[in-house]
């Protein structure tokens, strides 16, 4: 995603106002690696200005998914993620708290052989790899068989 500064011109040479509410959430997605959901945005966005909607915050992401500035991702846990960073990537997802990180790495080129496309035209190609985060894995060690901390 482009930095907030870029961003607002972008927003201006498409003739959209850029509003209080827009800047504060340029601000919050710039180099965010945590892929915030919209009510995450909210909540950042909402501490500064309390008398935002989520509607607004909504609103904002889906113009910036319009343009090609973040992704939407349904990556299962929940909740539609916001993924500032356009450059091609996969994902590591933990299963137990929903934590995001991207994974840069090059497995190679993936394609759907012929035969099994079923008439769909492939672009593009992303692995999620699930499993636990450093933090829930190291609570599930700490923790006796058969107890579960995190329900």
């Amino acid at each position: 995603m482009r930095s907030p500064g870029e961003l607002t011109e972008a927003f201006r040479a498409r003739g959209l106002k850029v509003t209080p509410q827009r800047q504060a959430i340029f601000r919050i997605l710039y180099d965010n690696g945590a892929h915030p959901t919209a009510e995450a945005v909210y909540e950042h966005v909402r501490a500064e200005m309390p008398t935002v909607s989520l509607r607004t915050v909504y609103a904002i992401l889906g113009e910036l998914v319009e343009m090609g500035e973040l992704q939407q991702l349904d990556l299962g846990t929940g909740a539609a993620r916001f993924d500032p960073n356009q450059t091609g990537h996969h994902h590591l997802v933990c299963e137990r708290c929903g934590k995001v990180r991207d994974l840069q790495a090059d497995f190679g080129p993936l394609k759907v052989p012929t035969r099994q496309r079923q008439g769909f035209v492939v672009d593009t190609a992303e692995i999620v790899f699930r499993g636990l985060c450093a933090e829930c894995a190291s609570d599930q060690a700490d923790q006796p068989r058969g107890e579960d901390r995190h329900v």
